[in-house]
C-alpha cells in the first residue's frame, strides 16, 4: 500500500461494487463521499448500516461511518477523484448496451469538477464508453480541458478501471486482485494507479488505452461464459442420453488437462450474463462463439421449465385424482450464485417468474438471503426451507446455497439443476 495524493474522493453509485470500494478507501483514512440517487440507500449508509449482503462489508461500513471517513449523499460534492460505479444494463430486445446511467453520472459530477481532478469509470462497459464519458464531461464543462483534445496537458484526467471481484468475496478480492487500468494518457493511467495503490496489494497493470482495459474485462467474463455454456450443453446431451452429467464431468476431469465447470439453471449476475453481449453488439459478425454461448446459457431456464413440467406430469400420473392446481412446487434459491442476496439477471428468478405465470397450483420460493420477494414474483410465496419440505410435491434446486447442502433428500419428484 502506498500513500495517495487524493485525500478526498467521491464514489458515484453505492451498489454491490461502489459501496465496498468506498468503504475500502475510507478504511485507509481517506475521506469518501458516496453518491447515490436512492435516498433510502443514503440514509441506511449514514446510519452505519448496509443494504446489500456481502461478508465483512457491514463491519467496515459501520467503522468508517462512525469515524467520519465515509458519508453518503444524493448530490455530488467537490473531490480530488471521482469513481463512477453505476449500472450498464441493456436497452431493447437486442441486448444493446444502455449507457444512460454513465451519462447521468457524468452530468451530475460535471458542475463540481475542478482542474486536476481524476475521473475513473469503474462500470463494466462496452468498448469506447470511457471516451464517450470524457466527451459528455467536456460538453458540460467547456471551461476545462480534457485528454481527448489536450492530451497530457489536460485539466481533467480520465481512466477506466473495471472491477474484477467475486460476489461473496468482494472485500478480500478488492485488495488482492490485480487491477487493469487504461488511461486516456499515460499521466491519467499513472494517477489512477496511484489512487488504487492506497489499498490494492495486487499489481496495478497499466493497459495501453481505455479500450484495451474495457475489452479485457469483457473478455474475462466471455471466456467464463463460453466454458459454462459447454457444461450446460453437456447437461442437455446427458439428459437426452440417460447419463448422469455430474458423474460424466467428474470422470472427464480426471484427465490432467481437462477442467470442465459445473452446469446450472443458466447464468446470471451483473457480469457474465451481460458482458459478452457488449462484445457482440460491437462486432456481431465476428463474435459467433461468444453469441452462441450466450444463447445456450440464456436458453437453459427453458429446459429447466420443461423438466419441471415433466415432474408435475409424473406426479399427476401417480395421483390421478389430483389436478395441476393441487400440485405444490417449491423452488430453492433465487440469487444468481450461492450464498449472496444478489438477484440481478438470475436464471432462478426467470424460472420462478415463468412458473408463477403458468403453474395453476401453489408456488413456494426458498431464499435464505432475502426478506421479501422482488417485483414480478407476486404469484410465489416466500417460505422457510422446513415449510417447503413439508408442503411441496415437486422440489426444484436452483442455487447451491450452503443451507441447502444438508437438506434430507425429499421424495422422488426432484429437479436438481446444481448437483446438490
Amino acid at each position: 500500500m502506498e500513500d495517495t495524493k487524493f485525500t478526498r474522493i467521491s464514489v458515484i453509485g453505492l451498489g454491490y461494487i461502489g459501496l465496498p470500494t468506498a468503504a475500502m478507501f475510507a478504511s485507509r483514512k481517506i475521506r469518501v463521499v458516496g453518491v447515490d440517487v436512492n435516498q433510502d440507500t443514503v440514509d441506511t449508509i449514514n446510519r452505519g448500516e448496509v443494504h446489500i449482503v456481502e461478508p465483512d462489508l457491514d463491519m467496515v461500513v459501520r467503522a468508517v461511518v462512525s469515524e467520519g471517513f465515509l458519508k453518503a449523499t444524493t448530490e455530488p460534492e467537490p473531490a480530488g477523484a471521482f469513481l463512477i460505479a453505476v449500472p450498464t444494463p441493456f436497452k431493447g430486445d437486442n441486448h444493446d448496451p444502455d449507457l444512460s446511467y454513465i451519462e447521468a453520472a457524468s452530468k451530475a459530477i460535471a458542475p463540481v469538477l475542478q482542474s486536476g481532478n481524476l475521473v475513473i469509470l469503474e462500470s463494466t462497459s462496452p468498448v469506447g464508453a470511457t471516451e464517450q464519458m470524457a466527451n459528455w464531461l467536456a460538453i458540460e464543462r467547456p471551461d476545462l480541458s480534457f485528454p481527448q483534445t489536450h492530451g497530457t496537458e489536460s485539466d481533467i484526467r480520465i481512466a477506466h478501471c473495471p472491477e474484477r471481484v467475486l460476489p461473496g468475496k468482494v472485500m478480500q478480492e478488492l485488495i488482492s486482485n490485480d487491477r487493469i487500468i487504461g488511461g486516456m494518457t499515460p499521466t491519467c493511467a499513472q494517477e489512477a494507479a496511484q489512487l488504487y495503490q492506497a489499498f490494492v496489494t495486487g499489481e496495478c497493470v497499466i493497459a495501453s488505452n481505455p479500450r484495451a482495459a474495457e475489452m479485457a474485462k469483457l473478455t474475462e467474463n466471455s471466456f467464463r461464459d463460453v466454458n459454462i455454456a459447454f457444461a450446460n450443453e453437456l447437461s442437455l446431451i446427458c439428459d437426452q442420453q440417460s447419463i448422469c452429467v455430474w458423474e460424466l464431468i467428474a470422470l472427464a476431469n480426471r484427465h490432467p488437462r481437462v477442467d470442465i465447470l459445473r452446469p446450472g439453471p443458466g447464468v446470471g449476475g451483473h457480469c457474465i450474463a451481460v458482458d459478452p453481449w457488449f462484445i457482440v453488439s460491437n462486432a456481431p459478425a465476428e463474435s459467433r462463439i461468444i453469441r452462441t454461448a450466450r444463447e445456450v446459457n440464456d436458453n437453459k431456464p427453458v429446459w429447466v421449465l420443461k423438466k419441471i413440467n415433466e415432474a408435475v406430469g409424473a406426479f399427476l400420473k401417480q395421483y390421478p385424482k389430483l389436478a395441476a392446481e393441487d400440485v405444490t412446487i417449491a423452488c430453492y434459491g433465487l440469487a444468481f450464485k450461492p450464498d449472496i442476496d444478489d438477484l440481478r439477471e438470475s436464471p432462478a428468478v426467470r424460472i420462478v417468474q415463468s412458473l408463477g405465470e403458468q403453474h395453476e397450483g401453489p408456488l413456494l420460493a426458498v431464499e435464505p438471503n432475502i426478506d421479501a420477494l422482488p417485483e414480478g414474483l407476486s404469484n410465489a410465496e416466500l417460505v422457510t426451507m422446513n415449510e417447503s419440505l413439508q408442503r411441496a410435491d415437486v422440489h426444484v434446486y436452483l442455487v447451491a446455497h450452503r443451507e441447502f447442502k444438508e437438506i434430507p433428500k425429499p421424495p422422488r419428484f426432484v429437479i436438481d439443476t446444481v448437483g446438490l
